[in-house]
């Protein structure tokens, strides 16, 4: 059994209060693992895109070293998105970082409509799907899978090949749709027979067209397809636990790997 949270938040600035009053909870809550939402740290993605990218460049880093004091404070593993800017291009990014380590899970797919275009204003690269970012605490294993991913079956092969306990889902979504979201999540959780954990954000952005409405709905499904916690539309902190042997159970009652690996 690990303890893990979602913070649920608008987009914070450059200031890290706010963060520290909260991780400060989750630690005293013997919490091993925050999830943050997309587009905290930074500004969302319509406002980066008025941004130079030398501005983006000193928020990003300026972030970063700020969730390295943070985890080294409160001993946690903090997963957030950030974006990095590597030879003057931005890329679309989730970090973990421990007391110990970062990496860094570069998107691989990204929204590429014409009114919310990622895939054109990021440099990511467009190639074949590799496995997302797979690392361990103690004996549960977490996958880092920003949450546009969740519509491709392609991205669940690894987690099926690496036995995921929990998938850590990152988000920003908007337009009304919410309940698209959790049945997409509790099916995601019950067929891959894992927990997944999504951090949304909150607040809005307002243009000339359209006004983004950040509802939160942060949530978290068990390996049965079950939403087992979820979070309202306001800044909140949700505390949930990942038990190992909740998803082994799940596996051996339904049995959906041991009939492919039958097939195979």
């Amino acid at each position: 059994m690990i303890t893990v949270a979602v913070l649920q938040l608008p987009a914070i600035g450059m200031s890290s209060s706010k963060l520290d009053y909260y991780l400060k909870i989750a630690q005293k809550k013997d919490v091993q693992l925050v999830l943050l939402g997309e587009y905290l740290l930074n500004p969302f993605f319509k406002e980066l895109e008025t941004l130079s990218i030398s501005m983006i460049k000193e928020q990003s880093e300026h972030q970063i070293e700020v969730l390295k004091e943070l985890a080294n404070k409160y001993n946690l593993t903090i997963v957030a998105p950030v974006i990095l800017v590597k030879k003057k291009e931005p890329y679309k990014s989730v970090a973990r970082i421990s007391p110990t380590s970062a990496a860094y899970y570069n998107q691989q797919l990204l929204i590429n409509y014409a009114h919310w275009n990622e895939e054109k204003f990021y440099a990511n690269e467009i190639a074949e799907i590799k496995s997302p970012l797979i690392f361990n605490i103690e004996n549960t294993k977490f996958a880092i899978m920003n949450g546009f991913e969740l519509h491709f079956d392609e991205m669940f092969k690894f987690i099926k090949e690496k036995n995921v306990d929990c998938i850590l889902a990152p988000s920003v979504s908007t337009f009304d749709s919410a309940g698209r979201w959790q049945n997409l999540i509790k099916m995601r959780s019950f067929t891959n027979h894992c927990y997944i954990l999504r951090a949304n954000r909150i607040g809005e952005y307002i243009d000339g067209e359209y006004t983004w409405k950040f509802y939160g709905d942060s949530i978290m499904t068990s390996p049965f397809g079950d939403i087992v916690a979820h979070l309202g539309n306001t800044e909140e902190l949700m505390i949930v636990d990942i038990d190992h042997e909740s998803v082994k159970e799940s596996r051996r009652f339904w049995g959906f790997k041991e009939a492919i690996n039958k097939r195979s």
